[in-house]
């Protein structure tokens, strides 16, 4: 479990930090964002949260978990819209970060740059196993980066790949458990029926 590090209140630290979550679909990357994110505001710590416009698969603007836990957020067409909106926050939270364009590594840098906190959570590889998105380039910056496990459905071992079960040939393709399911890597590399 991630605990946060002790640097003193984040408006007396000299710089911010970016911490990364990911992992392959409904492997608690979103509900890990929110525990950090709820103790931050439980620490009275002035918070701002984004999420990508184009992911509404369970509200048009909350990040909602797999189970059903929310906060509210505010989604974004570009990483440029963060910087605009993020204003004097502590920390600011971004959710989907692979949907998101390369521009959110800019903006995460000037983020923790300006003493911000950056919690961000994301799929690092997409329905075919390849590096997603901006997610590399992030994890890259990172100071602190936190890889969660889902079960794979098929064996039951340690699950970190997003396998896609209908046919689609385009990389973002939004979807649940009837579209998705996790999978460990050899059940992921099973021959498709």
């Amino acid at each position: 479990m991630f605990i946060e590090p002790k640097r003193g209140k984040i408006s007396e630290a000299k710089s911010g930090w970016v911490e990364l979550i990911c992992g392959s679909m409904f492997s608690g990357k979103t509900e890990e964002l929110i525990r950090r994110l709820n103790r931050a505001i439980i620490a009275r710590q002035k918070v701002e949260i984004f999420k990508p416009a184009i992911d509404t698969r369970y509200d048009e603007s909350d990040i909602v978990s797999h189970n059903q836990n929310a906060i509210r957020s505010t989604p974004v067409n570009s990483a440029a819209e963060i910087l605009l909106y993020a204003g004097d926050c502590d920390v600011v939270g971004i959710d989907e970060a692979q949907f998101l364009d390369d521009g959110v590594v800019d903006a995460v840098n000037k983020l923790a740059a300006a003493g911000k906190r950056v919690i961000i959570a994301g799929l690092d590889m997409d329905s075919t196993g390849k590096p997603f998105g901006p997610m590399p380039a992030l994890m890259a910056i990172a100071e602190y980066v936190t890889k969660v496990h889902a079960i794979c459905v098929i064996c039951g071992d340690i699950a970190h790949y997003s396998y896609r079960k209908v046919l689609s040939d385009n990389q973002v393709m939004l979807g649940e458990k009837e579209s998705y399911e996790a999978r460990c890597r050899k059940c992921f590399h099973l021959p498709k029926p």
